[in-house]
């Protein structure tokens, strides 16, 4: 995933669609607080610029016409029938989890429709969850409240919807156990219709066994959201260490997986430590080197670049399906004793600084350097690195997101694609991991 669909010497691409439909009236998420109860809680905190999109005529739309419009109000109802920071913390979580099992059963043709948009939409899943943490925002309990323990229940949520802390990967040898992660959709200010191909993989994907030349593969998923400030403390390597340790359950090949150019899927081949900028979906940018968390497993010194150990010379040559797959060799580098910028198509240089990697200078590259990175740290030797899929478009005479529908026919066709070739691509990168690239 990257700023623009493509950073710095990244190509741009039209902005993807139409809002449309009338402006639907957002159910209430705050609760009063009981009669003849004393405030115990400090005001409610302000809503997030995530939080504040959710009234829109799109999001709202996107949630009725999936069923999912009922998840913040009924987490409000049972946030009202707890009495204390404890059993309100077993509430997020519980209900976060349920709905990441809801959004996923419903990607793979379980349950209820709940809705006529189709089943593979990765869509319903980020705007309930955002209503659900917009509920917990409002939330003035009878009890006691501080801004640490919101903060606790918000970060139950977060992590319980988005599969973080439900990846089982089963022990033994008979099953190859695969790793993959993808992200929330973004850009959503220019057009809030936009879907995130790599989230609707992970919801399609979790749980599934994919057939390959090595045999079975159980594949888990964990979706990550478009934030510098979540991925500086650490949501990253907390989710994956657990699978990179040793022990029966380790992963057997991990991908993080982000949404890059049009029209080609991009194995990428080197990751940079450098953040550029790009602002993500709270609107905040950074600009820095990226940030090593504290307390968890790392390289020293920081290293400027890390590499893929996916078998990017297997996956490259085999067919796929309809999307060229490249291997992704290019960087921006500052050369060891120099100052300015160079583009360089066949990797970086030794001694250099990093400004970008093939991923660019966004959360694609910095999932992709973090996981690498945690890879390197506990000396985990398995395929590990990062998959670009193609943008997801809307179809002709739907690009225009002052006018156009939240859904169209080409836009399930192709995000149904991408993610049928993500499929067979990690069925080709665990039969060809074995193999040197």
């Amino acid at each position: 995933m990257r700023p623009t669909e493509i950073t710095r010497r990244r190509v741009r691409t039209a902005p993807l669609g139409a809002l449309g439909a009338v402006l639907l009236a957002c159910l209430p998420l705050a609760l009063p607080t009981p009669a003849g109860a004393a405030p115990a809680t400090p005001a409610a905190p302000a809503l997030t610029v995530e939080e504040q999109r959710l009234t829109g005529a799109v999001p709202q739309e996107i949630l009725r016409r999936s069923g999912f419009d009922d998840v913040a109000p009924g987490f409000a109802r049972a946030l009202a029938g707890t009495s204390g920071l404890a059993q309100a913390e077993r509430l997020a979580t519980a209900e976060g989890r349920r709905l990441w099992r809801r959004a996923v059963d419903r990607a793979q043709g379980r349950g209820p429709d709940g809705g006529d948009l189709s089943r593979d939409d990765d869509r319903p899943l980020y705007w309930a969850r955002l209503g659900m943490t917009r509920a917990l925002r409002e939330w003035r309990p009878a009890f006691a409240l501080d801004e640490r323990g919101r903060a606790a229940l918000l970060a139950a949520v977060e992590r319980s919807s988005r599969g973080q802390d439900s990846i089982e990967l089963p022990a033994g040898t008979k099953v190859k156990r695969v790793l993959i992660t993808g992200f929330d959709p973004f850009q959503l200010d220019s057009d809030p219709r936009r879907s995130n191909p790599s989230g609707a993989a992970a919801l399609a994907l979790d749980g599934t066994v994919v057939d390959t030349p090595a045999g079975p593969a159980r594949v888990e998923a964990a979706v990550f959201p478009v934030r510098w400030a979540d991925f500086a403390d650490g949501t990253v390597e907390r989710t994956l260490l657990p699978h990179f340790r040793p022990g029966s359950r380790r992963v057997d090949l991990f991908t993080t997986i982000s949404q890059g150019r049009p029209g080609r899927f991009d194995v990428e081949r080197t990751n940079g430590a450098w953040r550029g900028g790009s602002p993500d979906n709270a609107n905040v940018s950074r600009t820095e080197t990226v940030p090593v968390p504290p307390g968890l497993p790392t390289v020293t010194p920081q290293p400027q670049w890390t590499t893929t150990s996916l078998p990017y010379a297997a996956i490259t040559a085999a067919h796929t399906g309809p999307y060229p797959v490249h291997d992704n060799t290019a960087v921006t580098e500052i050369p060891a004793g120099g100052t300015e910028e160079v583009d360089r198509a066949d990797g970086p240089t030794p001694g250099s600084t990093a400004r970008a990697g093939g991923g660019g200078d966004y959360l694609s590259n910095e999932i992709a350097y973090r996981a690498t990175l945690l890879r390197d740290a506990v000396r985990l030797r398995v395929p590990g690195g990062h998959l670009h899929t193609p943008v997801l478009n809307f179809g002709d005479g739907n690009t225009d997101p002052s006018t156009g529908r939240v859904t169209d026919p080409a836009f399930v066709r192709d995000r149904l694609a991408i993610t049928a070739q993500i499929r067979s691509v990690l069925a080709v990168a665990v039969g060809g991991a074995d193999r040197p690239s």
